[in-house]
């Protein structure tokens, strides 16, 4: 039986443990009795007592979000992931019956009569309306999003770093969503889940003129700090500082992305009604007592798990 321990984002979301470690739910879709999601947390049940070791891979330490799927009464759904490639590339998945795995279309390209691909392709975004999937995209810093169409019951799982976001990665999702599900926009719902925030996220002028050729107003998802600021006296670990000499931190403002800031855009861009647009207040780079951070952690982070699908009409 999980039990609340916390509420964030003035009741928007909040912090649930069960018996496998903890989690962040979105209220707004806590309350569609069809619906089962979960942002975990890097306390994954004894995942959470491991320490690295020296040499370890980062996907070896504290990734296993799955660990959380009993408690969500999701045991016996089909579990759909992808290999991640920050890209803006989408999959339909479809249940593949008599057997454990699921079935990937290219979305764009092939029907839901196709046979599709039965193991987990690059990409990072997924989209059903098959009860039973479990969608998970995983995530260190990166902005999970995912979204509910409370009429169709067509759900989607993005992984949007800033590459997936140049991409325009969550606003064609929303396209495919209306394309393959006829879903309507102003009936989706997003959760926007615990990601690095605009605080931490430093990034060079290059990635300020990436989003300045692709969307206008772009500068509304960047802050820029002056050199003598808090913000701007903050270091990196070495291995994100390195620059050429004479062109040191000390020599030019930080300059800080916002990816809900991108995301908001890009989700009222394409029709989502803004108050039905949800956002965890959390920084991960700030927090890394509850998330993993790649900025901050290094190759020693793991990864957390946004989920999402459909439950059977029996489990309702």
């Amino acid at each position: 039986m999980a039990c609340y321990i916390g509420r964030l984002s003035r009741t928007t979301f909040k912090l649930v443990s069960g018996r496998e470690g903890a989690w962040v739910e979105c209220e707004a879709f806590s309350r569609i009795p069809w619906l089962v999601h979960a942002f975990s947390t890097r306390d994954q049940g004894k995942q959470a007592a491991l320490k690295p070791r020296r040499g370890a891979k980062a996907n070896a330490m504290g990734n296993d979000g799955w660990r959380l799927v009993s408690d969500l009464g999701a045991g016996d759904f089909q579990r759909a992931s992808l290999r991640q490639t920050h890209s803006s590339i989408l999959y339909s998945v479809l249940p593949n019956l008599g057997s454990t795995t699921v079935r990937y279309n290219l979305s764009g390209y092939a029907s839901a009569a196709d046979k599709g691909k039965p193991h987990s392709p690059s990409g990072d975004a997924l989209i059903t309306k098959h009860a039973g999937i479990l969608l998970g995209v995983r995530v260190a810093d990166c902005l999970p999003v995912l979204l509910a169409d409370r009429k169709n019951r067509a759900v989607a799982a993005v992984h949007a770093g800033w590459r997936g976001a140049l991409g325009r990665v969550v606003e064609k999702t929303v396209g495919e969503m209306r394309r393959v599900f006829g879903s309507r926009p102003e009936n989706l719902i997003a959760a926007l889940g615990p990601s690095i925030r605009s605080c931490c996220y430093e990034v060079g002028e290059e990635v300020v003129d990436a989003f300045s050729g692709r969307f206008a107003g772009a500068e509304g998802f960047f802050r820029r700090s002056s050199p003598d600021s808090e913000a701007a006296n903050r270091r990196l670990p070495l291995f994100f500082a390195q620059a050429p000499p004479g062109h040191g931190p000390e020599d030019h403002p930080g300059i800080y992305l916002d990816l809900v800031a991108v995301a908001r855009y890009q989700l009222e861009n394409a029709g989502v009604p803004a108050a039905r647009i949800h956002v965890a207040d959390y920084c991960t780079a700030c927090r890394t007592d509850l998330f993993y951070s790649y900025r901050k952690e290094g190759s020693f982070a793991g990864r957390m798990l946004a989920m999402i699908g459909v439950r059977p009409a029996s489990s309702r």
